[in-house]
């Protein structure tokens, strides 16, 4: 009589957090403020705020914005103030950087609302492939907050997994 193949894995107290789960959901955009910019290197107030009344701000309704200029060329503070004051409507988020920062801001909003209680002395693997791109920054705040409570936190799969924390 054949044995009964178990799933080990499948019985054991094992979570596994994959970080993809966590991705905020949404159309992502990216601003360049360098199409405001006179000679690609100044921006001028007065030609500035007539552009943006006529930008279609619509288009960002429900989205994550990044806003980013060259980095030799100085934007006042205030620019990005009143690109944040047109899209404040439609955007669901605005950050001034690129879309790792983007993607950075979110993920750590994300872990300011994460309930550790489900990890309270559990093994705990992190997965690390992911179809979105899921920064590094929130690999660290994983470990960091998980293992406050876990028994164990290890890196990759449940077959292959590395060892990161186990409490003493």
């Amino acid at each position: 009589m054949e044995e009964e193949i178990v799933n080990r894995v499948a019985k054991s107290p094992l979570i596994t957090v994959n970080l993809e789960d966590w991705y905020t959901q949404g159309p992502r955009f990216s601003i360049n403020l360098d199409q405001w910019l006179e000679e690609g290197l100044i921006l001028r107030e007065k030609p500035f705020r007539e552009a943006l009344a006529q930008h279609s701000w619509e288009n960002y309704r429900n989205g994550y914005v990044a806003l980013y200029a060259p980095e030799d060329v100085v934007i006042p503070i205030w620019a990005y103030m009143l690109l944040g004051s047109y899209l404040a409507p439609f955007a669901n988020k605005v950050v001034v950087g690129g879309s790792e920062t983007l993607e950075t801001v979110l993920f750590q909003e994300r872990f300011a609302t994460l309930d550790l209680g489900v990890f309270e002395n559990r093994p705990v693997i992190i997965k690390g492939c992911s179809k979105y791109p899921v920064p590094l920054s929130a690999y660290l705040w994983a470990i960091q907050q998980i293992q406050t409570v876990a028994k164990s936190v290890m890196f990759g799969e449940a077959c292959s997994a590395v060892p990161l924390f186990r409490k003493g």
